[in-house]
């Protein structure tokens, strides 16, 4: 009962917390690579630079998402095991 409840109260809301603030996080990246874009000299390496921040953060959100759905998965998990348990 005691790992549900963390689940319930820790993790899945963490998660979810650290998906917001990667929004909050992604336009900040976004904004400053189009602005880089736009004054850099060398149009080539600030595309590279933008590249490499969008590789970053979709591994970065990926991560987020698969963590997030992990701890909603054991949730269910858990919680069909005691339903079960109290159907007995």
């Amino acid at each position: 009962m005691a790992e549900l409840q963390m689940l319930l109260e820790e993790e899945i809301p963490a998660g979810r917390r650290a998906l917001l603030d990667s929004f909050t996080n992604l336009e900040r990246v976004a904004e400053y690579c189009e602005s880089n874009y736009v004054q850099s000299p060398d149009k080539h390496v600030a595309l590279e630079e933008t590249k490499n921040y969008t590789t970053q953060s979709l591994a970065s959100v990926a991560y987020l998402i698969n963590t997030l759905a992990n701890n909603v998965l054991q949730m269910l998990d858990i919680q069909l095991l005691y339903s079960s348990l109290y159907k007995l």
